[in-house]
């Protein structure tokens, strides 16, 4: 990137938030703190009035560039964005979202414009149809309630007792894993932070009082915690490459975390904390893998290759 542009791409950066940090410029352009300096100055020097505080950041002050044109990449790369968004959203996401778009598209040039039109109908997002249902408009109250620090009351239903409670919670966080999103909040009825999948509320409402974010860890600081707390287990497990082409993206649900090739074989690394789960996959691979590692695993996948084995030798006996 020539200098020209990375000012301008510096100054909208800066229209992006309250303050920006000098080191946050340095990483997304991959520039020195004093280059970062250097053209901060520049900019000064063409007359944008940009204001700085030591050890917090910069800042415009009543200054706004006029709307920037999008390229042909950057357009596409929306598109793609709203292609995720109708399928691992809600409703109040996705309307709000389409709304944007078209306002994005209505000040593309016309062969731009063209270009989303012929791509659209050739790209889409697959989503499981076992995957559970979002809320028809819970992640946008969700979202507001985060950056306002509103308490919410909300119903949440537990599939563990199938019972249905009313919380009080302090939002910390949206966090999207496995199937579907959830909300992070220090729950006032058990006194601790919870994990609520939000296809599982019912209700959710604003109490109109508000809390302290001060008083709260961050969703990283959570995540972390939880990390720390699991009582993951190491498991060892030695594929057949003929095999290993079954388990591209589903062996990330186990807690994969690194692979080495051996000759014919394909040595995997996982931390998981459900040896039962985990078992129940392998079984499917049959003698194409062997445990190397975890006696829970292996005793797991006895027990369960016993059960086959007596449910189809009864059958036969039966029949």
């Amino acid at each position: 990137m020539n200098r020209i542009d990375r000012l301008t791409a510096i100054l909208i950066h800066l229209q992006t938030k309250r303050v920006v940090r000098a080191q946050e410029l340095a990483d997304r352009f991959g520039i020195s703190l004093r280059t970062v300096y250097r053209d901060v100055r520049a900019l000064e020097e063409a007359g944008v009035p940009i204001g700085a505080e030591a050890g917090i950041g910069y800042f415009l002050e009543n200054y706004h560039l006029p709307p920037v044109m999008l390229t042909r990449e950057e357009a596409g790369a929306l598109l793609l964005g709203g292609k995720l968004i109708e399928k691992w959203t809600d409703a109040s996401v996705q309307t709000e979202f389409a709304s944007a778009l078209y306002k994005i598209k209505s000040v593309l040039k016309r062969h731009d414009q063209e270009h989303l039109e012929d791509l659209e109908p050739r790209v889409h997002v697959h989503r499981h149809p076992s995957a559970p249902a979002f809320s028809d408009g819970l992640l946008n109250g969700i979202q507001q309630a985060i950056v306002q620090c509103q308490v919410l009351e909300i119903e949440y239903y537990s599939s563990y007792n199938e019972e249905t409670t009313r919380r009080e919670v302090e939002p910390v966080g949206l966090y999207h894993y496995g199937t579907g999103w959830h909300l992070i909040a220090f729950c006032r009825l058990r006194q601790d932070y919870r994990d609520f999948r939000v296809e599982r509320i019912r209700r959710l409402q604003p109490t109109g009082s508000r809390y302290s974010k001060q008083n709260l860890i961050s969703l990283p600081a959570y995540l972390e915690m939880v990390r720390r707390t699991q009582n993951l287990q190491e498991v060892v497990v030695d594929f057949h490459r003929s095999a290993v082409r079954y388990c591209a993206e589903t062996k990330y649900t186990y807690g994969f975390v690194s692979e080495e090739e051996a000759g014919g074989r394909v040595r995997m690394r996982f931390l998981t904390q459900y040896p039962e789960g985990m078992g129940r996959w392998l079984l499917m691979f049959g003698s194409a893998v062997t445990v190397e590692t975890s006696d829970a695993l292996k005793d797991e996948l006895r027990k369960l290759a016993l059960e086959v084995q007596r449910h189809y030798l009864t059958e036969n006996i039966t029949s």
